[in-house]
């Protein structure tokens, strides 16, 4: 029995990997501090310590540079997704999906996008492994919204479309800022405030 041949990184290949891993790292943390239309290419170098014409041989472009950001967040959603215990109810899985969105938006590190912004989005839907890990994790979270629906656990009179966009949206609730800005409660507090007010909203009960 032949033994398996193992490929071989050489050293360049790894410090190329390292190089983009840390431009992506950079691009990420200045797309949460500041979003796409203020992030500059050179700030990104400057941040990496490379030339901008080292960087462009990476990425051609600012829309790939967000594209490349989005997708190490959307790899992560879908290990945070898959890590999440099989036998808790739908529901609680949808709880846990939310919460965590809104901690890496806290922690800084959720990346913020334009809602409109025609070469962005182009290069998005263009990028393969974004869109399907988009349709991966719409397709998971969809199917556990329709299966706390039948349960009784969310409103079934809702279109599921509906509750998945607005789970999408706590990615970007500008709610989090504000209230972090007031300096009045902690990063827990903030995040079980919101989690109340998105799943049981604001009529006395």
């Amino acid at each position: 029995m032949s033994t398996p041949v193992v490929a071989r990184v050489s050293f360049k290949q790894q410090m190329l990997q390292a190089r983009e891993d840390a431009i992506v790292r950079a691009v990420n943390r200045l797309l949460a501090e500041k979003g796409f239309d203020a992030m500059t290419v050179d700030e990104v170098a400057a941040e990496v310590g490379i030339a901008k014409a080292s960087l462009y041989k990476h990425f051609p472009s600012k829309e790939d540079l967000a594209a490349a950001a989005m997708v190490r967040v959307m790899r992560r959603a879908q290990d945070f997704l898959q890590a999440l215990p099989a036998g808790d109810a739908p529901l609680d899985k949808i709880r846990a999906v939310a919460r965590w969105t809104m901690e890496l938006q806290l922690a800084g590190e959720m990346p913020s996008l334009p809602s409109q912004n025609s070469s962005l989005r182009t290069t998005l839907m263009s990028c393969k492994p974004y869109t399907d890990g988009l349709m991966e994790v719409s397709e998971q979270l969809g199917g556990w919204i329709e299966a706390a629906q039948a349960g009784g656990a969310l409103n079934p009179g809702l279109p599921a479309i509906a509750v998945l966009y607005t789970l999408f949206a706590r990615a970007c609730d500008p709610v989090l800022e504000f209230l972090k800005l007031g300096g009045q409660y902690t990063d827990a507090q903030i995040l079980d405030l919101v989690m109340t007010t998105c799943f049981d909203g604001l009529i006395a009960r």
